[in-house]
């Protein structure tokens, strides 16, 4: 027998000997774990506070730590880079089609941030963020959502009386009772419907294109009454008379122009401000979330927008005049906090030249 052999047969002997009746026995290997092994490896949070370290961390450690070892991944001011997800904003977004799900608009529990930061986070180099720092980053993040001020400090203590806006937005899991059961039968196979009817049509839905009056797209007009003795051609000859009735407003000129003489800054500025987004609206349905909508804020007071509230500097700007002509947010944009010390706005600044002129460029074209 050679050796291979001899080796497999020797194998499946020792394999035969620990299937045996020696397997229901302890084999006196190990021994219990202490409590303090236990504790090392028993890091979860609670959402009762269960489980939380001593410590604390303001927003502006947070801001500095954040900016360290989360924006690589997370952008400045919680945006998310790339792939990587955002983190602030998205409030009221939950019932839309693209729901934006942050930890100011989807997450119901502030222990599941701490949790998760601290035991997780960083990315490649998970648990090297201390307690002190968890807190700090966990504060820098609940005021990146609107949800407190730029003096808050969270700690241990103060934890549990902080509530996420979607505390209340979940609900158990009923569907083995509510839904299972109606699914497990023998499904319907033949005559499952006894008629079909048409209850919508395409237009009644409202998504068939119109033309401007209202009519589905492509109708062809009526014609002339034969006795009014005129040509069908003269009823189409005057609908262009009621074109000047829809000429934009005034307001809106400027806009159309400024895109007009450089659309392709324009342009840029629309990419560049994806970095604003997840704080900053434009557009007909702009409204206030974690930062103001920035409809018309070229050449407006500052802290002027209705129902936002600002930071005291900002207000005290606002009291001593200050304006947001192109050069005041030429500065501010580059650098916020050296501009603005204790600013709300978290953002570090725009390094380029280009992307602040181009970001100004595309908020003119939004009038107010």
């Amino acid at each position: 027998m050679s050796k291979s052999l001899k080796l497999l047969a020797g194998t499946a002997l020792s394999l035969s000997l620990l299937a045996g009746p020696a397997l229901a026995e302890k084999m006196g290997l190990g021994r219990p774990a202490l409590p303090e092994e236990v504790a090392a490896w028993d890091i979860a949070v609670l959402p009762d506070g269960t489980g939380l370290p001593v410590g604390s961390g303001d927003v502006f450690t947070g801001d500095e730590v954040f900016a360290e070892k989360c924006a690589s991944c997370h952008g400045d001011f919680a945006e998310g880079i790339d792939n990587w997800p955002v983190l602030a904003g998205g409030q009221g977004s939950l019932r839309d089609r693209r729901p934006v799900k942050t930890i100011g608009s989807y997450w119901p529990y502030l222990s599941t941030v701490f949790d998760y930061i601290h035991r997780s986070m960083p990315f490649g180099a998970a648990q090297t963020v201390s307690a002190d720092e968890a807190y700090a980053i966990t504060a820098f993040l609940l005021y990146s959502n609107g949800l407190v001020e730029d003096d808050f400090e969270l700690s241990n203590e103060n934890f549990t009386e902080i509530t996420l806006p979607n505390a209340e937005g979940f609900y158990p899991d009923d569907r083995a009772e509510t839904e299972y059961t109606v699914f497990s039968g023998e499904p319907c196979m033949t005559d499952c419907v006894a008629s079909v009817e048409v209850t919508k049509r395409a237009v009644t839905l409202n998504v068939t294109p119109t033309d401007p009056d209202g009519k589905p797209a492509g109708t062809l007009p009526p014609l002339a009454p034969a006795e009014a003795g005129e040509p069908a051609t003269e009823v189409a000859q005057a609908e262009p008379e009621a074109a000047p009735a829809a000429e934009a407003p005034a307001a809106e000129a400027p806009a159309a122009e400024i895109a007009a003489v450089d659309p392709e800054m324009v342009e840029a500025g629309a990419k560049v401000f994806k970095k604003c987004a997840a704080c900053h609206k434009v557009g007909d349905d702009a409204k206030n979330a974690i930062g103001p909508m920035l409809n018309g804020i070229v050449g407006r007071a500052a802290g002027s927008v209705e129902g936002f509230k600002y930071s005291k500097p900002m207000q005290a700007a606002a009291e001593a005049g200050l304006a947001w002509t192109p050069e005041a947010m030429a500065e501010f944009l580059a650098d916020p906090k050296g501009y603005m010390k204790g600013t709300k706005m978290s953002f570090a600044g725009l390094k380029k030249q280009e992307e602040v002129d181009a970001v100004i460029a595309y908020l003119s074209t939004f009038g107010g």
